[in-house]
């Protein structure tokens, strides 16, 4: 096998390990927010202590896990085929490429998502199963439950603007205001609106 060859099945299989996490990533994310919330509210608090450990602590290790590795191959990713490909610039301009902006902008929300993940979202959680496991409802519980709901949700409207960034460079080949916003109220909006219906769909 050619250096060539060995090199451009490299990358390949990192981009389908990267969208296979995202896949894991965003759906368990979408079940956090889309049914997970529904179903705690309708759920009887003496059957939470049976259920939510076993159940959550095994979607919380796929959707942080998945988070980590998005994120980590997305990262070498982005360093190899746009800082060792010189892709960041236009060699006749030397301007920013447009495709570079839109990889960015997609970049920065998807690490945002992921620093929330790691940083805030999974300790509450983490925090909050220990002690329903243990049977202790401590006084700062409610406000923990807040912030871990806040920042999942705050996850989730993200999430539509940042996919939209990632598939835009082959449709959308110039980054303005006006699409920049677009994608913006497209992707937070359908967010918002999936979040309100949540409550509503698949009762029997």
């Amino acid at each position: 096998m050619a250096i060539d060859d060995f090199y451009t099945n490299a990358v390949f299989f990192l981009r389908w390990l990267h969208i296979l996490a995202g896949i894991i990533w965003l759906g368990h994310l979408y079940f956090f927010n889309f049914v997970n919330v529904p179903f705690q509210g309708v759920l009887a608090k003496e059957i939470k202590p049976q259920v939510n450990p076993a159940l959550l602590g095994r979607a919380l290790w796929w959707f942080r896990w998945a988070a980590m590795t998005t994120f980590l191959v997305g990262l070498i990713l982005l360093l190899y085929k746009y800082s060792a490909g010189a892709l960041w610039t236009d060699p006749s301009t030397g301007h920013m490429t447009h495709r570079s902006m839109w990889i960015l902008w997609g970049a920065l929300l998807g690490t945002i998502m992921w620093f929330n993940v790691w940083f805030i979202i999974w300790p509450a959680q983490k925090q909050l199963l220990g002690w329903m496991k243990a049977g202790n409802t401590p006084p700062e519980a409610p406000a923990l439950a807040k912030r871990a709901l806040l920042f999942s949700r705050t996850n989730t409207y993200l999430s539509g603007p940042m996919l939209f960034a990632m598939i835009a460079p082959n449709n959308y080949p110039t980054l303005s205001g006006v699409t920049l916003l677009v994608t913006i109220v497209v992707g937070a909006g359908t967010m918002h609106f999936l979040i309100k219906i949540s409550g509503k769909v698949g009762q029997i």
